[in-house]
């Protein structure tokens, strides 16, 4: 039996490769080292500046710690020495209140503006055992009615001993005051039932002495609700409450 013959099948030529023009390099590199890998310089500069960051970073945090103890060791002295004053001083806060008011330049019979003045009469007590006070410049006191203010002054300066009360007087003026109308009711109303509601608002800087030390200033507000009988200078205290608060800074 014959064999049979196939016909040859001819295979497609070998493409030829890619000739690169003259004077042209073409270099293939895989992906991953194209985005991962960076060149040997950029890779110590990039050593450099991690380790540069790591030691400004251990820097910082060891300035912050060190800033923190040395705050918190601040503290606890200061508490400790404000412990110490408390024992040994026993401070106690010095108290306020009126004594008598004489009132005058009011005429209530005219529309006209009014001048009013108060001579005031302030106790004030210092009870300290070892804390002199001394009452300095830029003083206040002024003298209030339904908000309106009547008159005002200033306190006289002179240093308070220890264990010592002393009543000192203050000339409040007040000069062409125009009330409305609603207040000038008021104010005629309040005298016919010989109670004249007043608000008198003290402020007093200070300094206090401890033992050869004088301390920064120290400003003191006192605020009274004083009732008259009369706007007269013959007017009697008929009421009277003081608050008072201390203001270190």
């Amino acid at each position: 039996m014959a064999d049979k013959v196939h016909p040859s099948v001819d295979s497609p030529p070998p493409s030829k490769p890619a000739v690169a023009p003259a004077n042209t390099y073409i270099i293939q590199l895989p992906k991953d080292q194209i985005y991962r890998h960076p060149p040997p310089e950029n890779a110590e500069r990039i050593k450099k500046l991690s380790k540069l960051n790591r030691r400004r970073s251990n820097r910082c945090c060891r300035c912050l710690k060190y800033t923190l103890a040395a705050a918190i060791l601040l503290l606890f002295l200061l508490g400790i020495a404000a412990a110490v004053f408390y024992f040994v001083y026993k401070p106690e806060s010095p108290n306020y209140t009126v004594d008598s008011i004489a009132i005058t330049g009011f005429n209530l019979s005219s529309s006209r503006p009014i001048s009013p003045g108060f001579d005031v009469s302030i106790r004030a007590n210092n009870p300290n055992d070892k804390i002199g006070i001394y009452y300095v410049k830029k003083s206040s006191v002024q003298v209030y009615f339904s908000g309106d203010r009547l008159s005002a002054g200033v306190l006289p300066e002179f240093y308070q001993p220890t264990n010592n009360v002393t009543v000192f007087k203050t000339a409040l003026r007040g000069n062409n005051i125009v009330l409305s109308r609603a207040v000038h009711s008021q104010m005629l109303m309040a005298q016919k039932e010989k109670k004249v509601p007043l608000r008198l608002n003290l402020k007093a800087p200070i300094k206090i002495k401890v033992g050869g030390v004088k301390t920064w200033k120290i400003t003191v507000k006192v605020k009274c609700d004083i009732t008259v009988d009369s706007l007269t200078a013959k007017s009697k205290i008929v009421s009277k409450h003081c608050d008072y608060s201390v203001k270190l800074w």
